[in-house]
Parts: C-alpha cells; structure tokens; sequence
C-alpha cells in the first residue's frame, strides 16, 4: 500500500515537472515573437527552458513588455478618440510652432509624441512640494466646469486629505471632478477615502492595469503619469504624488526635492488629451471637455506634450531621450532618482561627453531602492574618463525628472532613467522651448549642485570586494529594475 502512494506521488511529480517544461517552451517561443529586445528574448528562451519553475511565473508576471489591451482598446474607442484629437489638432493648428520647420530634434520629437510643439503657453517652475500644491490647489479653488487628477501614488494621509477636501468643495459646487490613481502604486489608498468622494459626485478610478481578457498577471505596468488640468486652461505636470512624503514630512527621507511645472496655454490641450486616453482605458468613457485652446499670450513659449507608454509602437520613451542627448552641443545636465539606463542611452551619453557636451548626472545620495543605488555605481564606473560628471545630492532625497540641454530646451516631467520608464510604465514629460525658463531650470540645477557631492574614481575603486560584487549583481538586474 505504502508503495502504490509513493508511485502516485511520483507520478505526480513527473507530470508537474513535464507541464512546467511544456509551458516553459512555449513561453520561451511567445517570448521570442514579443519581447522587444534580441538580449531580452534570449535571456528569457534561455531561463524558461533551463529553469522553468522559476522562470515560467516570472515571465508571465514580469515578461511582458508590451501593454495588453491598451491598444485594442483606442481602436475600438477610435472613432471618438480621433474625433476629438482630430478637434483638438484643427483649432490648434494656427498655434503650432515652426521650430520642427529649423530644428530636426524637434521633428523627430513631434513624430514621435504625434503632438505639435504649440506657442504662446506661460510656464511656472515649481520647486518642491509647498509651491506645486500650494499651486495646484489653488488652481482646483478656481475651476468652474471640471477638474482632471492623475498621479501615480494618492494617499489617505495629510496631503491626500488636503487634495480630497478641495476636491469636495468643487464638485458640491457643481464642478466636474475625475481622479485616476494607479491601483499599484496606491495600494494603501483606503475604501472610505474612496467612498467619500463617489459620493459626493467625483468620479474616480483606479487605472485598471488587469482588465480584460489574458492580463490577469498583468501587474509589471505602472500609470506613472502624474497630471492637473482645471478647466482645459490650466495644467500641471512634473514629479510630486501625493503623500506627505512629498512633503518633507516623512523623517526617513527628510526634505524631499521634486520639481513640477505649471503650463497655462494651449499645451494644456495636449495634457488633456493623454488623460483622455487613460481615463477611456479605465472607464470606457469619453467625457465631454473643453477643447478651445486657451490663448494667454502671443510670445510665451513653445511646449511639447510627450506623453510615452508600454502601448507604443516603438520605445519613444528611449527615443526621447536619445533625441535630446544627441541634440545637445553644449550642455546636458540630468537629474533623475533612479539612473538605471539602458546600453543605447549610455552610448550616447558617452558619445555626447566626448564631443566636448557638459554632461551632469544628478542622482540622489539617499537610496529609496537599494537595487538602484547599487547599480549606479556602475555606471559611473563604466563613463570614466569620457568626462560624464556624477553628483550626489545631500540635502534630503533626489527625486525630481529634469532635463535641461543648452540654453533653450528643458524637459520637466515623470520619467526617470531606468528600464522601467522606458518601456513599462506610462509617463509624460512636458518639453520647454524658451531661453527664459532654460535660464530658470539652470539657476535650479546650480542650486541642487550646491547641495550636492561629487562622485570621484575612489567612491568606487577603494570600496571592498562585496560591495563590487554587489554594485555588478545590481546592474545585472537592471531590466527589471
């Protein structure tokens, strides 16, 4: 009898074994058809096949790199979608920009986004939390017809209920209200905090990155975006969420460096016009908003909307930067949480120190992800002597997305400079034309310099062994980082 149980659970044992190696093939073949990169499928083929118990559930969790259902989604919504972005284009167009008319870098950047540059928009610069939301909520105090929140992380605590508040107060005045949040990134947002807001009229949601058929295990995406729009005239856009970390008020980090930008102008269309898109993927809703361009002044400067995401057709998310690094002539300073990027944009960066381009990575000093800090390292390891300078920022955590190249061009946005943001997560960075902000986004940096460290050849060279060994081990994982 003790024999025919232990030959059953051999048996069964067998049969499991020969299940995970079947569907550890035939996912190495979907991993071969779909993965976006040569290194990744074979990374994938290669794990799948040899150790498929590890392997087959984290590549059915982690593997993809493509977003499924998004797409499907706007072609079935298409038809309304393109109506409305048609709309938005035609009573814009007398605004557009003629800079993709001189400059290549900014064609390149208007194919890739399918959005104009736009003239005529006011840009503020909000440095750290007290000026974004103090901006921010202000803005909300003065909508008259509806209101649009984006972020990535809302938390039911002193901010999250600061941005609840003003939000009730507009929609018990009659003010349309839509929030979207990232289920992932907030997943500690409480039920009463959403229930209190339903209630009161807004409509929220969370991004819904499981729905549909086959994206069961889709958890590796994250809606990164976070975006304010009052009344299609206002919109604000940059790296806060909202929690009070953001704040300064947590005591592990300290203060809290992050940068937003407020955009009033026609640009504001754009922004709009991706939280469309994302609001139809949750909702299966297209609300009706205003799609005026709202015109503030005849100068002002040019503003490119580029919004970047898994369902791309391309990597435009690498190519925008790409674009930028390779635009620049004589400046190109970085700062980015998690500098993690990928052998293109290395290349580049490289490629553009050594043409003689002031190259300036800003990173944090305090590491929120052990993975990342380690990995960085690297990196710097590898750029010396090409004369790509690394700081380390001391005065709390690092966490704003800034580029600035030359004298002209500042990008203020989402994305930072890791695998994640270039192909999995959905971001917007908003691209300034104008030498006056550049001038702003300069004297900011220069700020942030004085606070910061910079990285010599001993920082790495004189560590130990382990913390070598750690620094390569780290760099390994950086495609899922």
């Amino acid at each position: 009898m003790l024999g025919i149980k232990k030959k059953g659970r051999w048996r069964i044992v067998t049969w499991v074994i020969i299940i995970f190696h079947v569907v550890g093939f035939i996912s190495s073949i979907d991993a071969v058809m779909s993965t976006r990169t040569a290194q990744g499928a074979v990374a994938w083929a290669v794990s799948l096949n040899a150790f498929p118990y590890l392997a087959v559930p984290a590549y059915w969790v982690l593997g993809r790199s493509r977003f499924e259902g998004y797409v499907t989604a706007r072609q079935e919504g298409d038809q309304e979608i393109q109506h409305i972005a048609k709309l938005a284009d035609e009573n814009t167009r007398h605004l557009r920009s003629t800079r993709s008319e001189d400059v290549s870098a900014s064609r390149t950047s208007e194919n890739l986004a399918k959005i104009p540059y736009l003239r005529g928009n006011e840009i503020e610069l909000l440095v750290d939390g007290d000026a974004t939301f103090g901006s921010i909520f202000e803005g909300i105090s003065k909508a008259e017809k509806y209101v649009l929140v984006q972020f990535f992380i809302i938390k039911d605590d002193e901010l999250g209920r600061e941005l609840k508040s003003a939000l009730l107060e507009r929609a018990r005045a009659g003010v349309q209200v839509h929030v979207l949040y990232d289920e992932i990134g907030s997943n500690t947002l409480t039920k009463s905090y959403v229930n209190e807001l339903r209630e009161a009229g807004v409509e929220i949601l969370d991004f819904h990155t499981r729905k549909g058929p086959g994206n069961r295990f889709q958890i590796n995406f994250r809606n990164h975006r976070k975006i304010v729009v009052v009344d299609g005239k206002i919109a604000w856009v940059g790296g806060h969420n909202v929690g009070d970390e953001y704040m300064g008020r947590d005591p592990e980090f300290g203060h809290w460096r992050d940068t937003h930008v407020k955009i009033t102008g026609p640009s504001v269309m754009s922004v709009q016009l991706s939280f469309l898109e994302d609001w139809y993927w949750a909702s299966e809703k297209t609300p009706e908003f205003h799609w005026e361009p709202h015109i503030v002044t005849d100068q002002g400067a040019d503003v490119l909307i580029y919004p970047t995401g898994p369902a791309d057709r391309l990597e435009n998310a690498t190519l925008m930067f790409l674009t930028g690094i390779n635009a620049a002539q004589e400046r190109l300073w970085i700062a980015s949480p998690y500098f993690v990027p990928d052998e293109s944009i290395m290349n580049a960066l490289h490629l553009a120190a050594l043409r003689g381009v002031d190259v300036r990575i800003l990173i944090p000093n305090k590491a929120d992800h052990l993975l990342v800090y380690l990995a960085a390292f690297s990196y710097f390891e590898e750029a010396a002597g090409t004369g790509i300078r690394f700081f380390r920022y001391m005065d709390g955590f690092l966490h704003q997305k800034v580029v600035l190249i030359d004298d002209e061009i500042a990008a203020v946005g989402t994305a930072n400079f890791d695998n994640r943001s270039f192909r999995l997560n959905f971001e917007v960075m908003a691209v300034v034309a104008n030498p006056a902000f550049a001038a702003e986004v300069e004297q900011m940096f220069l700020a942030d310099f004085e606070k910061s460290v910079e990285m010599q050849p001993g920082d790495y060279e004189n560590r130990s062994f382990w913390f070598k060994l750690a620094v390569r081990l780290a760099r390994l994982t950086a495609p899922i980082q």
